[in-house]
């Protein structure tokens, strides 16, 4: 019996792996004849599992959607894999995270006590970018997830940031979602505003939709094809891709290695013990001389001239700033 445990599960597995099977590809597989793939296969319907015959020339099994959930079957791999993202769920800011350390306590229960040990030595703390962020409602985001798949407008009211009041209605919006995005622990909706008659991106912690949805849509391609690039651009404020708009290069006189944990996405160049150029880029020239500013040392400019601009204004709204109030400079007469 054990032989035909083992060959069951076996079995299981390859039916999980794939959606189509042919029939003699299986036996091929479990080195069985189509005949014992056949009273496997009903031995697995007995227990629950939703498994189709395919019709034609290659004929043979798949395993469908049921009414409910069957037992399932992982390797060890995939259970390592599964523990870790139910470990890592409190930082998605899906506001799953009860559920997630539930589902992680069921897969653990049920491991082999090797494997258990091995996920257990993989101590993981899930830690979100700001801990005040509003998390963003599952349901929220299934509403969402299904407007874009059936490629219907969407309508919502969006409680923005830049509200007066809290009397104040939150505005309405209508759009065409396309994507749904987690970015550092945030969810958002890409979608394309036709009041705006351009793409937008919305926080979906703030989103209320409203039902029912609109008519459907022919989805638009997103610009460059490539929705993270394109995303990720927009965060940037460019609009030529996935580059800050300004871009400067400076040489700091300090080491490399003691800048190098704040850098971000510049890069660096050692010029010497205590010398290092770095190569960075931001929405803005003035935000650029900010960030380079805070790194507490001098430096020199290499380019470009935007950049000695920005710094020769950051420098007299310091200045000015640090004489107190009434010091600023006045304007002419």
């Amino acid at each position: 019996m054990s032989g035909t445990s083992e060959r069951l599960l076996s079995l299981l597995s390859l039916l999980q792996a794939r959606r189509d099977w042919p029939g003699a590809v299986l036996a091929d597989r479990l080195e069985v004849s189509p005949r014992t793939v056949r009273r496997d296969v009903d031995r697995l319907r007995e227990l629950g599992y939703p498994i189709a015959a395919t019709k034609g020339p290659d004929g043979g099994y798949r395993l469908d959607a049921g009414a409910h959930l069957p037992p399932l079957l992982f390797d060890d791999e995939q259970a390592v894999a599964l523990a870790l993202a139910l470990a890592m769920a409190p930082a998605a800011g899906a506001g799953v995270s009860e559920a997630a350390d539930r589902a992680l306590a069921t897969l653990r229960q049920v491991m082999p006590s090797a494997l258990r040990h091995r996920i257990d030595s993989l101590s993981v703390t899930a830690m979100r970018s700001g801990n005040r962020t509003p998390e963003a409602d599952p349901a929220v985001l299934v509403a969402l997830a299904d407007a874009v798949r059936a490629h219907e407008v969407l309508r919502f009211d969006y409680s923005a940031a830049d509200r007066l009041t809290e009397e104040e209605p939150p505005p309405r919006r209508r759009v065409e979602p396309h994507h749904v995005i987690s970015r550092n622990g945030r969810w958002y909706l890409l979608g394309w505003d036709s009041d705006r008659d351009d793409w937008r991106t919305y926080r979906v912690d703030r989103m209320t939709p409203r039902t029912p949805t609109g008519p459907r849509f022919t989805p638009r391609p997103v610009p460059g094809g490539d929705v993270a690039a394109f995303v990720a651009a927009r965060f940037k404020g460019s609009a030529t891709g996935d580059t800050w708009p300004c871009r400067g290069q400076v040489v700091l006189h300090a080491a490399a290695s003691a800048v190098a944990p704040y850098i971000g996405d510049g890069t660096l160049e050692t010029l010497g013990p205590d010398r290092c150029r770095l190569t960075a880029g931001s929405w803005s020239w003035g935000g650029l001389a900010a960030a380079i500013a805070r790194y507490d040392v001098d430096f020199e400019v290499v380019g470009p001239p935007e950049l000695r601009d920005a710094l020769d204004t950051l420098a007299r709204r310091c200045a000015s700033a640090a004489r107190g109030p009434g010091t600023g400079r006045r304007g002419p007469g």
